[in-house]
């Protein structure tokens, strides 16, 4: 999981290319604006992955998080753990 600044996207390598969480910053606050992996790997958890390895990096960087898409909306309302986190 890595912190794509130039694109304003977290990104994960998977088969077949790569999955990822696009952003946009406000001051003190990551918003996840949407959230894609490779057609043929759809459906197998991999934007879980992807949302919950941007979670962990938007935490340490000590930022806060905003769901500006349905997906990471969702993610956030079944993982109570990051409750701590969100804008």
């Amino acid at each position: 999981m890595r912190n794509n600044i130039a694109l304003q996207r977290y990104e994960l390598d998977v088969d077949g290319g790569i999955a990822f969480a696009r952003y946009r910053l406000e001051p003190g606050v990551v918003i996840i604006t949407h959230v894609e992996t490779p057609l043929a790997l759809r459906g197998q958890g991999i934007g879980s992955q992807v949302v919950e390895g941007s979670l962990h990096l938007i935490r340490t960087e000590k930022l806060k998080v905003r769901a500006g898409c349905s997906f990471a909306r969702s993610y956030l309302a079944e993982h109570p753990e990051f409750a701590d986190i969100i804008a």
